[in-house]
C-alpha cells in the first residue's frame, strides 16, 4: 500500500513538472536551443530531480526536446513544418467536430459562445492580443466540448496547445483578429440557426484561412 501511495505521488509530481515545462516551451518561455538543466528546474519547482528527469523523457517522446546522451537536454520546440502538419490535421477533424457540435450543442453553450464573441470584439478594439488569443482558445474549447466527443475534444485541444506561439503572432497580423472574429461569428450563426452544413463549411473556411496565414509567417 505504501508503494502505491509513493508511486502515485511521484506520478503526480511528474505530471505537474511535465505540464509546467510543456506549457513554458509552447508559450516560448523556453526558446529553441535552450538547455534544460535538471538541477535548476528541480530547484525552481521545489521537487527532486527524479520527476524532472521523468518529465523530460515525456517531453522527448512528444518531440519538444531532444537529449544528448550523458550531456544535456535541448529545447526543440514546434517547427513551422509541425505547425503546418497540425493545421492540416485540424482541417480534417474540425468539420466533424463542428457537425457534432451543431447537432448536440446546449443553450448554455450558445450563450457562452455569444459572450466570447462580444468580449473578442471588445478586446480587438483595445488591441489586447493576449486576451484575444485566450478568447480564441475558449471559443474553440466550447465548440469542441459541445461535440460531446471526448476523443475529438482531446485531440483538437492538444493541437491548439501546440500552436500557442503561432496563434498569438497570427492574431497580431494586421486585420487578422477582425477576420478571425468574422469567421467565428459565421460558425456561431450557422450553429445557432441549426444549419449544420453551413457550420461545417464555415469551420473549414476558417481553418483554411488559418493555414493561409501560417504560410505567411
Amino acid at each position: 500500500m505504501r508503494y502505491d501511495t509513493e508511486h502515485g505521488e511521484r506520478s503526480s509530481l511528474r505530471g505537474m513538472v511535465f505540464n509546467r515545462l510543456r506549457e513554458d516551451i509552447l508559450e516560448d518561455k523556453y526558446h529553441v536551443g535552450d538547455i534544460l538543466r535538471e538541477n535548476v528546474i528541480a530547484k525552481e519547482l521545489s521537487v527532486s530531480r527524479t520527476p524532472v528527469r521523468e518529465a523530460i523523457r515525456q517531453l522527448e517522446l512528444e518531440g519538444l526536446v531532444h537529449s544528448i546522451p550523458n550531456k544535456e537536454t535541448v529545447v526543440a520546440g514546434v517547427s513551422q513544418e509541425d505547425i503546418e502538419d497540425i493545421l492540416t490535421m485540424r482541417l480534417m477533424l474540425e468539420g466533424l467536430a463542428i457537425k457534432y457540435a451543431a447537432e448536440r450543442i446546449q443553450e448554455s453553450e450558445l450563450i457562452e459562445l455569444e459572450e466570447v464573441l462580444t468580449l473578442t470584439k471588445f478586446y480587438i478594439a483595445k488591441k489586447d492580443y493576449n486576451q484575444i488569443k485566450n478568447l480564441d482558445h475558449r471559443f474553440h474549447e466550447v465548440l469542441y466540448n459541445s461535440s460531446r466527443s471526448k476523443i475529438l475534444t482531446h485531440i483538437l485541444l492538444d493541437f491548439h496547445s501546440y500552436i500557442q506561439k503561432f496563434r498569438k503572432s497570427s492574431i497580431m497580423r494586421e486585420g487578422r483578429a477582425v477576420k478571425m472574429l468574422e469567421e467565428h461569428m459565421a460558425i456561431y450563426d450557422a450553429i445557432k440557426n441549426g444549419k449544420i452544413e453551413e457550420a461545417e463549411v464555415a469551420s473549414v473556411q476558417h481553418i483554411n484561412s488559418v493555414i493561409h496565414n501560417a504560410k505567411l509567417q
